[in-house]
């Protein structure tokens, strides 16, 4: 779950390459290949995910501030930043070598939380905001709901990282209060990529370095709240 502290390997793709890359794949759908994919039989549908992940002091921080004002999935859900929430797809394959393509050609980056928000009164939700690095995760996020992940949202993606979800209202405004000077900043050079198991549980398939081949880190896994409600989601 947590960002690797490593030396950025390799370059982003050129401007516009990501998106020639995935337009000839899943827009174009000519040749051989795309034929192939035609006849092949579908998939059972499955939801992924895809989150930026913390280094391990600070998630660790963060899940203690957010035991502390009562909420029940500090234990469960890593402190992180969703990319694509809860969505499904019935190509696996497809899916994979997607989110691995824009991987591929995105640079490490980084990014500093600080201040807190909240998406009350439509959620009873409050997080801290996500201020260096907002612009390359709604970047991210656009590239990523496209293809095999592509599908209307219910609400305009907002990067942030939760603290406190569906806890009694001074504990939201607590949570709002305490925080609201909290301030981090580390770099961001992987993402991971997520697969909702039968059990309920968020297991994570892959862990995708930035500008890089793909890594293949499987093994952690969280539980199905851990899938941020549309709102949450932003």
């Amino acid at each position: 779950m947590s960002s690797r502290n490593v030396t950025a390997r390799g370059g982003a793709c050129s401007a516009g390459q990501v998106e020639r890359t995935l337009a000839d794949r899943f827009e174009d759908q000519s040749g051989s290949n795309a034929a192939a994919d035609r006849d092949a039989a579908p998939s059972e549908e499955i939801s992924v995910g895809v989150i930026l992940g913390f280094p391990a002091e600070i998630a660790d921080e963060l899940q203690r501030w957010r035991a502390s004002f009562g909420d029940p999935l500090a234990g469960v859900v890593p402190a992180h930043i969703t990319l694509v929430t809860t969505t499904p797809t019935q190509d696996w394959e497809a899916t994979r070598r997607h989110v691995r393509e824009v991987a591929r050609c995105q640079s490490p980056f980084m990014v500093t939380i600080a201040g807190t928000g909240t998406f009350r009164p439509v959620s009873p939700v409050v997080f801290i905001n996500v201020a260096d690095g907002f612009d390359e995760c709604i970047d991210l996020h656009r590239k990523l709901q496209q293809g095999p992940l592509h599908r209307e949202l219910p609400f305009a993606y907002h990067p942030h990282v939760t603290i406190a979800h569906d806890v009694a209202p001074e504990s939201l405004d607590e949570a709002e209060t305490v925080l609201k000077d909290y301030r981090a900043t580390f770099p961001v050079v992987s993402m991971g990529l997520y697969e909702h198991d039968a059990d309920g549980i968020w297991q994570l398939r892959e862990e995708l370095d930035f500008g890089t081949e793909t890594d293949n880190h499987a093994g952690t896994s969280f539980t199905d709240a851990a899938a941020d409600a549309p709102t949450d989601a932003g």
